[in-house]
């Protein structure tokens, strides 16, 4: 199932990888956190984030992640 971004358009297999996802909370995977949406960025996750997308501003692992990819440096 490919979900699509509201704000760009742009379509992933999950919703975690849009600008404007529909998420449901869920537990951090970096800090543990509970009750976190998909834009939560913990220092920890942070830390790993490699990209950010040059149209919305989120940040991304992966380049694919992110509809307009400039690497961090």
């Amino acid at each position: 199932m490919s979900y699509t971004c509201k704000q760009c358009g742009a379509i992933a297999d999950a919703p975690g990888h849009l600008c404007n996802p529909c998420g449901d909370a869920s537990k951090c995977s970096c800090c543990g956190e509970m009750n976190t949406d998909t834009k939560h960025v913990c220092k920890d996750k942070l830390a790993q984030m490699k990209y950010v997308c040059e149209g919305c501003g989120r940040v991304a692992m992966e380049k694919e992640h992110v509809c307009k990819p400039a690497e961090i440096k």
